[in-house]
């Protein structure tokens, strides 16, 4: 099972078709990228500001405009409530709101203390987070690779699979030393010691 979540940021297609025994919703203006996929979400949330009508429909959880969460880190809530430990979010990127690209790229770092994954798809792109644990990326001929540490220091970073292996190395938030490491048709693992790390993959 897995959780897929719509915002109202860009939408540029489905890197995975959800499946009969996912849960889906639809976060405020992430309606109308459920609609252009023809994906019938199980719920519909949010302050709707970014929708100008409330659609007709079964299942809706309204929030006021003024609160502490966005429309996405309700969905993102409403998921690990659930139980759901696996998280596929579109809309969450670009659009006219930087701020929101921002907060939803923390959001992941989020999902991640909550021992969940979370993906953030935009335009040939993916990112998801880790917090002191490892992942690995299938293997594919070409790609961008970029490891970013998000709060203090990462301890024990290790890289391998990639153009640049690197074994127990700290990166700090304040300078960029991880940004386009490539593939070269090996399977690419990233671990963490100790820390938080931001990871994008990039097509070529």
């Amino acid at each position: 099972m897995a959780c897929f979540i719509f915002g109202a940021g860009d939408f540029y297609g489905l890197h995975t078709q959800p499946r009969k025994e996912d849960f889906i919703i639809a976060a405020d203006g992430g309606w109308r990228w459920c609609e252009q996929s023809g994906v019938t979400p199980h719920l519909l949330l949010g302050d709707f500001d970014s929708l100008d009508t409330v659609p007709q429909f079964s299942n809706i959880h309204r929030v006021p405009v003024e609160k502490d969460d966005t429309d996405m880190m309700l969905a993102i809530k409403e998921g690990l409530q659930r139980g759901e430990v696996e998280f596929h979010i579109y809309g969450g990127l670009g659009g006219k709101r930087s701020d929101h690209t921002i907060a939803n790229l923390q959001a992941l770092l989020y999902l991640a203390s909550h021992e969940a994954q979370g993906y953030l798809y935009g335009n040939g792109e993916t990112y998801t987070a880790i917090r002191d644990s490892a992942v690995t990326f299938p293997a594919q001929e070409k790609g961008i690779l970029s490891v970013f540490c998000l709060g203090a220091d990462a301890e024990g970073v290790t890289i391998r699979g990639g153009q640049y292996a690197v074994e127990e190395v700290v990166l700090t938030a304040d300078f960029p030393l991880g940004v386009s490491n490539h593939f070269t048709g090996a399977p690419v693992t990233v671990s963490v010691r100790h820390g938080s790390l931001l990871i994008g993959l990039l097509n070529e």
